[in-house]
């Protein structure tokens, strides 16, 4: 059995690029998540928020932990839902709370997201992406199999000087070179996992080293490896699947009760495997 580095590189310092850690359910035990993951070597974690439901819990996780960088936004599956002034409520939130980023919020044609009005979420996401730029906010985009819109969106609407992060980024290499010049920062994720080896390997050498960054997307993306030691948070029942949760934030992976959820400190996972030796995992 291979052995990653998960607990022995407490020296490495990381930072998780994209998390819900306010996901329903995790939040009861999100402080001893946060301790484990900060003693394993994970120094900020980007906590996303993704409607108006938990905006407010974002908050005050950032108010308790000064390691959380808050994220505000409207995640596509929850434009729907959102409130007839959820802008305004959406600015009050980077009123109140200077230090926060943009996201998650993106495009989203996959499973679930096929089922929300596309030119709806095309309105929702332009209007943040307008926002993160007058604010000269970093911000944290979900795409799934809407690249081509991202891309002409992307370049009518930016540049964005204080960067666009393509979290668990599963695009094709192809896309890499375009996506970078206007800026874009590669999140990778336990998601990688699930792709077949030979489009992973391409993907990957695509993207400049300097753009490439490192999530969870706890509680989702547990990694899909037999080989390798995870930690894993036993699903809570009585809120997995209560509606509020982004379950799967590439449309990929649902949780079920009889499932485990990503531990923050696995991280250190997705670190190993880029380097190990390449995607030797990978399937």
């Amino acid at each position: 059995m291979a052995q990653a580095p998960a607990r022995a590189a407490t020296a490495v310092r990381l930072f998780d690029a994209h998390c819900h850690l306010q996901d329903p359910r995790v939040l009861a035990v999100a402080p001893s998540l946060v301790r484990a993951a900060t003693a394993a070597g994970v120094a900020r974690f980007a906590v996303n928020g993704t409607s108006e439901k938990d905006w407010h819990l974002v908050k005050q996780m950032a108010e308790e932990y000064p390691s959380v960088v808050p994220c505000f936004g409207l995640h596509p599956w929850w434009v729907p839902e959102r409130s007839p002034d959820w802008m305004d409520s959406l600015r009050r939130f980077f009123a109140e709370t200077p230090e926060a980023a943009v996201g998650e919020i993106g495009l989203d044609k996959g499973s679930h997201g096929k089922t929300i009005d596309f030119g709806e979420q095309v309105e929702v996401f332009q209007w943040q992406l307008e926002l993160a730029k007058e604010l000269n906010k970093p911000v944290s985009v979900h795409c799934v199999r809407a690249f081509d819109d991202l891309l002409e969106i992307l370049k009518r609407i930016g540049p964005f000087p204080a960067g666009v992060l393509l979290h668990s980024y599963l695009g094709s290499a192809e896309m890499v070179p375009s996506l970078a010049n206007l800026g874009c920062y590669f999140s990778l994720s336990g998601f990688l996992t699930g792709m077949k080896s030979t489009r992973a390997k391409q993907m990957l050498k695509s993207i400049p080293v300097d753009r490439i960054l490192l999530e969870t997307d706890s509680p989702d993306a547990l990694p899909k490896l037999d080989d390798i030691s995870l930690l894993a948070v036993p699903v809570d029942s009585s809120s997995a699947d209560n509606g509020e949760s982004k379950k799967g934030s590439n449309s990929q992976a649902s949780t079920t009760s009889n499932e485990s959820l990503n531990h923050p400190s696995n991280i250190h996972i997705v670190r190993f495997l880029l380097g190990f030796p390449f995607l030797t995992f990978f399937r």
